[in-house]
């Protein structure tokens, strides 16, 4: 099982420095991957009386794809989507970014892909909130035509492509592409459709209940349910390193292929302390017995 890091989207800050000194800090650490979540637009609460999201116009998020661009140069780690929000998105510029990714981190990227919750976000971009889990399914399709073929002609019910293909071509033909899920129609897209998935449940009767959804999609759509990778996500709480190390392990019973540690939310300040976090989180799985690299 591989451990990779969630990147501190909302408590980095928009320090360059900042972003270079984590990148660096935690290839060195041997973790596997960075994994980012993502958001274009915060809402402003003032506009929006009741608004409850986790995220407002105030939260900092880099965008994912630009930031890979610069994390490639800077380590040799796989960069990951945790997710995209992809129906918000037109499917063709997703496709040519994330080939320009892959190309610059040597085939090193997953497109982590998910639906949203923000419709201010939706409004905003020019997208229809209402269908975006009928067209999440229709893109992932298009992008994996166009990072494999030279020229593709596509007429779906949202997009059209008349003869026209991205170049240079990903490295990777086509790109992975895993699916955020936790509703039951997410759940059995991610089964037909996905490269792997990011289970919203922790290990337990309902993780057990979803994963058996995701494979019998699997199963029944033809594809090998065992092919299907499985992304687990472990904070760091109040327990601290031991007990990330203890959920690491329960996600490696749990047949998961990937997990992630997120020091997002642990009242740590600046980048340091996030390091400092990270260095412990990997003391303790190494003397777990978890081998990060």
């Amino acid at each position: 099982m591989r451990v990779g890091v969630v990147f501190p989207q909302t408590e980095i800050g928009a320090d360059p420095g900042a972003v270079r000194a984590y990148a660096v800090a935690v290839t060195e650490l041997g973790y596997r991957h960075i994994l980012v979540h993502d958001h274009v637009l915060g809402a402003d609460p003032a506009t929006h009386p009741g608004w409850s999201g986790p995220y407002d116009v105030d939260s900092t998020f880099h965008e994912p794809l630009v930031l890979y661009g610069f994390l490639a140069a800077l380590t040799p780690l796989e960069l990951v989507t945790g997710v995209l929000v992809l129906p918000q998105r037109q499917t063709a510029l997703v496709a040519k970014q994330a080939a320009e990714v892959d190309i610059l981190t040597g085939g090193r990227f997953r497109l982590g892909v998910g639906i949203g919750w923000n419709n201010v976000e939706y409004e905003a971009l020019g997208m229809e909130f209402t269908d975006r889990g009928r067209r999440v399914g229709d893109q992932v399709e298009l992008l994996r035509r166009l990072w494999t073929e030279r020229s593709v002609t596509w007429s779906g019910e949202y997009e059209t492509v008349t003869g026209a293909g991205i170049a240079p071509l990903p490295v990777q033909r086509p790109i992975p592409v895993w699916f955020g899920a936790s509703a039951p129609p997410a759940l059995r897209r991610a089964g037909r459709l996905a490269d792997g998935w990011f289970p919203q449940a922790q290990p337990g009767a309902q993780l057990e209940e979803a994963r058996a959804t995701v494979l019998a999609a699997a199963a029944e759509a033809g594809r090998d349910p065992c092919s299907i990778g499985m992304e687990g996500r472990v904070r760091l709480g109040v327990a601290g390193a031991p007990a990330v190390a203890e959920s690491v392990a329960a996600w490696a019973a749990a047949g998961a292929s990937h997990v992630s540690v997120n020091t997002v939310g642990a009242q740590l300040e600046g980048v340091d302390a996030h390091v400092d976090a990270l260095t412990a989180v990997s003391k303790a799985l190494r003397e777990a017995g978890q081998v990060l690299s």
